[in-house]
């Protein structure tokens, strides 16, 4: 079936499966098409936008997602969320059946409070975003049962990272995009089981190699040629990655090396049925990116461990039948059109930030609870007569399957991940009706110190001086744990702000959309994340598998 998304006028389809999802559900078909309704989920989701200010019941000073000049609504620190010193039911309403559902959870969403940041049980992680027990982390964001990570994002069960976007189980890594078990290695993409190598792509089970691509198992390969070990020492003891001049021209040099190899037409591993980008471990995924463990998941993206599920994005952890989803997770079932549900959740509609609760609808904030709607407390029995008629009732207003619109979201655009996955201009966002935020008027201040070219050169005293950005002019400094890090992988002091890194990592990954082209070896017709007019020799996975050596 061809529908016409009402946002962006592009037609799309909805699949017989799509169809049985809904009617299982017993949801309406959506109106949007997926990139749309993945925008719209992603405005309720801040990752990387922090500011300072004060609990509103302890006034103690904290780190928040929400700008404290212009958020309606109390932001309690963790401890005070989490403390049973208030009671997020007397914040409850009446159903009104003469006003839409949207304007009446718009009232709740103004009055009832949040926690600072969404973080869980870590220890010494201050300046963290949607990270849980983990330890000694410093601006990193959703990362999960991590240790000593720095600048990463996405990170999983790893320790002693930095500047790294989508890992899981590495240690001692340095700009790793994609990259799983591996360690002591640096500027590596879409790698597993790699260790003491530099500059490498697409690559398994490799021991000291550098600058190579599409090599499996291999030991002592230079620029995709062997060499013995005398001679691969040699060479790299005369690279001189310490050198922030040397470092920069040879990744420059890898990524011009890499134009002239085939590339995959996706990173689908051990996966039977998918579409999409970064799968491993799943079986009948449509249309899905960053998915590890899942089965029939259609349009969800950074998704674990789940089963049935459609529209979700970042977490699962054994969730089931869930729709319309955001930064949720963890034994959550018969959950649609939600935002941060957590840990042991069923039956949840239309709420925000719920843990281990069942059976409410239109919710914010609770914790322990069941039979809630709008935060009222209702009997088991008044609850089931009710929660059907309020159905009825969104679907005379043309609410009922719509996830929450822009303007309930306690985010700027800008301030969210949708940002970077679907950046739009100022203008741009305004025009679509999501709000946007200026940035703080703050002027950067001129760098203190000439930085060395060479770590070795480098002294204690570069953690009290302030750096400025060579991209946007934006003051950043290093930590002490930074320093001591670049120093064990002899690598040189950034030249560029955290900011800045993490947007050329993302630069790095290919967007998520898929594209109908044809492979260049076999002709067969793929689906991939390479756009037809891009330059890139693309091969179906049989081709691909004859280049590897």
């Amino acid at each position: 079936m061809k529908r016409t998304c009402t946002v962006s006028g592009q037609a799309f389809e909805i699949t017989a499966a799509d169809r049985a999802f809904y009617e299982k559900l017993q949801v309406p078909m959506p109106t949007l098409c997926p990139p749309e309704r993945e925008r719209l989920r992603m405005t309720r989701r801040n990752e990387r936008t922090l500011y300072w200010a004060h609990c509103a019941a302890t006034q103690q000073r904290v780190l928040s997602m929400y700008h404290p000049a212009t958020t309606p609504f109390p932001v309690y620190s963790l401890d005070h969320w989490w403390s049973d010193n208030w009671d997020p039911i007397v914040y409850g309403r009446d159903y009104d059946f003469t006003r839409p559902f949207f304007d009446q959870f718009a009232a709740l969403q103004h009055v009832t409070p949040r926690m600072s940041q969404h973080i869980i049980a870590n220890d010494q992680c201050h300046y963290v975003n949607q990270c849980g027990y983990s330890k000694h982390c410093y601006l990193s964001y959703n990362c999960d049962w991590s240790r000593d990570c720095l600048y990463a994002t996405n990170c999983l069960k790893s320790t002693d990272i930095l500047d790294s976007l989508f890992v899981e189980q590495c240690e001692l890594g340095y700009q790793l995009i994609n990259c799983k078990n591996c360690y002591n290695v640096a500027y590596l993409q879409n790698c597993q089981q790699c260790s003491d190598s530099f500059f490498l792509k697409n690559c398994i089970g490799c021991q000291h190699c550098f600058g190579s691509v599409n090599l499996r198992n291999k030991q002592y390969y230079w620029l995709n040629e062997p060499l013995s070990p005398t001679e691969y020492q040699r060479r790299l003891h005369r690279l001189q990655t310490s050198s922030a001049q040397h470092l920069q021209q040879l990744h420059t040099s890898f990524l011009r090396y890499l134009a002239g190899h085939p590339h995959r037409f996706a990173e689908i591993l051990q996966s039977e049925s998918c579409t999409g980008n970064y799968i491993t471990n799943s079986k009948n995924c449509q249309h899905c990116f960053d998915i590890h463990k899942g089965q029939d998941l259609s349009y969800s993206t950074v998704y674990k461990d789940s089963t049935d599920c459609h529209d979700c994005m970042a977490g699962g952890y054994h969730s089931e039948l869930c729709y319309e989803m955001i930064s949720s997770g963890q034994d959550v079932y018969n959950c649609q059109f939600v935002s941060n549900v957590w840990t042991n959740c069923t039956d949840i509609l239309y709420s925000e930030l719920i843990v281990s609760s069942q059976h409410c609808f239109g919710c914010i904030s609770l914790r322990n609870k069941s039979h809630c709607i709008l935060n009222r407390q209702y009997s088991e029995a008044e609850y089931h007569d009710l929660k059907p008629k309020i159905i009825e009732h969104m679907k005379s207003t043309g609410e009922w399957g719509q996830f929450f619109p822009a303007a309930l979201s306690p985010f700027a655009y800008n301030e969210t991940v949708a940002q970077e996955y679907y950046p739009l201009t100022k203008e741009q966002a305004l025009a679509r009706g999501y709000r946007w935020r200026d940035p703080d008027q703050k002027q950067y201040q001129p760098q203190t110190v000439t930085i060395p070219d060479h770590i070795a050169d480098v002294d204690d005293s570069i953690c009290k001086a302030l750096l400025a950005c060579e991209v946007t002019g934006k003051n950043y400094k290093i930590q002490r744990a930074e320093l001591s890090f670049y120093r064990k992988m002899s690598l040189p002091i950034p030249r560029r702000c955290p900011d800045q890194r993490h947007r050329d990592r993302m630069a790095l990954r290919n967007p998520r959309q898929l594209y109908a082209r044809t492979c260049a070896a076999s002709g067969q017709p793929i689906l991939t994340t390479y756009a037809p007019d891009r330059p890139e020799r693309v091969l179906c996975e049989a081709e691909y598998l004859k280049v590897v050596v």
